[in-house]
């Protein structure tokens, strides 16, 4: 027969061997130094929600944690330019651009609004301020960023959801590991989609089987039409700061400074010869 006190003593034992792995297991999942060994709990986590292994080998095979990104989270400035800095800096280099694309792609911008409701003025003007109309879409690899900063311990469950769903990307057949570069926060394409945006309104407006923002820009335009429309676009609606669209516009950024950018754009745009 176990005495109390000896059952006693045995519970508390246990409940600090318990204590003990369950911070080693936090720390294991909060950069604890063992990148290898998170990764690898990834991968089984990532074929348990159904993801496929081809998909979570091409995708995180070799994948190594990223200094540079973690430098660069740490040192994010706020933004503090005013209306007149930021556009006046951002607009005018663009609007030239800007306008030889609407003519270019007129009739795919009229298939877009037709179906989304969203003027290709406020489109061209997101794909001009995001990327440089896709010239500078990023360099760093997606997959690498988003498994670095979902190791890391500041925003660590957000960029997990983010990573699982790069790799369903791929899975998908939208776009290979190895094409997947942008932004070091992990956002991809010529409007700088984050993985779970991309998952949810990217389409395939160019009919070729594949959701590319990366290189097609019917794809681009429509796919931001789309989020753009899923957040209440107003159709026939002007976007001016105050009205219901504007507030549209601070879903895609929330910076009113941002937003007011790209509404001011969008009607130069719309007012351009």
């Amino acid at each position: 027969m176990v005495s109390k006190s000896t059952t006693l003593f045995t519970a508390v034992v246990m409940s600090a061997f318990l204590t003990i792995r369950a911070g080693a297991a936090v720390a294991a999942s909060c950069g604890s130094g063992n990148f290898p060994a998170w990764l690898e709990d990834f991968k089984t986590e990532a074929a348990a929600k159904g993801v496929s292994q081809t998909a979570i080998t091409s995708g995180l095979s070799g994948v190594t944690l990223d200094q540079a990104v973690l430098s660069r989270d740490r040192s994010q400035r706020v933004f503090n330019q005013t209306f007149e800095e930021f556009s006046g800096r951002m607009v005018p280099p663009r609007l030239a651009r800007g306008t030889n694309l609407m003519k270019q792609y007129g009739s795919v911008l009229a298939r877009i609004e037709q179906s989304y409701g969203v003027p290709g003025e406020v489109l061209v003007a997101i794909w001009g301020l995001e990327t440089d109309f896709g010239a500078n879409t990023g360099k760093f690899s997606t997959i690498r960023s988003l498994a670095t900063l979902a190791y890391d311990c500041r925003r660590g469950e957000t960029f997990r959801g983010e990573l699982m769903d790069a790799l369903r990307i791929v899975a998908r057949g939208d776009l290979s590991p190895s094409e997947m570069r942008g932004a070091w926060a992990g956002e991809i394409g010529q409007t700088q989609f984050m993985p779970s945006s991309y998952l949810k309104f990217a389409v395939d407006f160019d009919g070729n089987g594949r959701r590319d923002l990366l290189h097609s820009a019917p794809d681009v335009l429509a796919s931001t039409a789309n989020y753009l429309a899923s957040h209440g676009w107003e159709r026939g609606k002007g976007w001016e700061p105050g009205t219901p669209n504007f507030g549209v516009i601070q879903q895609w950024n929330k910076s009113e400074v941002y937003a007011k950018t790209i509404a001011y754009f969008a009607n130069q745009l719309a007012h351009a010869p």
